[in-house]
């Protein structure tokens, strides 16, 4: 699944907590070139929403929620279909600590 905005406001039930939220500069950048709202992919991930993970990571998040690990999550982001331009899509990871101290988004090149 691709993001892309408008987003529009959902009920999301958390499965965990956040913590602190931040991002990285690549992160930031690549959200306003994309046009996607933080906000959406951070309301996937604290729903449980693994977005773009394989299935053995999506077990692991899965069992990270049961004995605290680090969680993990994928989203590809593409540009809006009405933009003239196509750049190439890209990934974001989200990563929320075991504490649950804090919650990152990143680009995987960033890690």
């Amino acid at each position: 699944m691709t993001e892309s905005s408008p987003p529009q406001a959902t009920p999301v039930f958390a499965r965990f907590e956040l913590g602190q939220l931040c991002y990285t500069p690549g992160a930031q950048a690549a959200l306003e070139r994309f046009k996607v709202n933080p906000f959406r992919l951070i309301g996937r991930h604290l729903s449980g929403d693994w977005g773009d993970v394989c299935a053995e990571d999506a077990k692991a998040n899965e069992d990270a929620l049961i004995h605290g690990h680090r969680l993990l999550s994928a989203y590809r982001l593409t540009a809006p279909d009405n933009e003239g331009e196509q750049p190439d899509p890209v990934t974001c990871w989200l990563i929320t600590e075991a504490d649950r101290s804090v919650t990152t988004i990143l680009l995987p090149e960033e890690y």
